[in-house]
């Protein structure tokens, strides 16, 4: 059974930083193309990151030059270092583990920026 938990939100200042991480299990995590998306209410969930099994990475604009996402294949986890939030930047994120034609997600984690 293929289970993501991420960990690592929380309620931050504008201008702080955060690190959530996502830990994957019953996955061969290496060979999964791993991201983090974002979704606001009722708005529809977004791009934040993508890294390859090989560690090419993909941003969305809005958080080039801010955010990292990186990966530890040994420990089977996914991170997302980010930097200069603002309050923009307010939403639950979520893990994603994709090879096709399989797509797994977790839970969400919530990030709060205050200004």
């Amino acid at each position: 059974q293929v289970q993501l938990v991420e960990s690592g939100g929380g309620l931050v200042q504008a201008g702080g930083s955060l690190r959530p991480s996502c830990a994957a299990f019953g996955v061969i995590f290496s060979i999964f193309t791993m991201g983090w998306y974002r979704q606001a209410p009722g708005k529809q969930r977004e791009l934040v990151a993508t890294v390859t099994g090989g560690g090419s990475t993909n941003y969305a604009d809005s958080v080039k030059g801010r955010f990292t996402i990186s990966r530890a294949n040994t420990k089977s986890t996914l991170y997302l270092q980010m930097n200069s939030l603002t309050p923009e930047d307010t939403d639950v994120y979520y893990c994603n583990a994709q090879r096709v034609p399989e797509s797994y997600w977790g839970q969400g984690t919530r990030v709060t920026v205050s200004s």
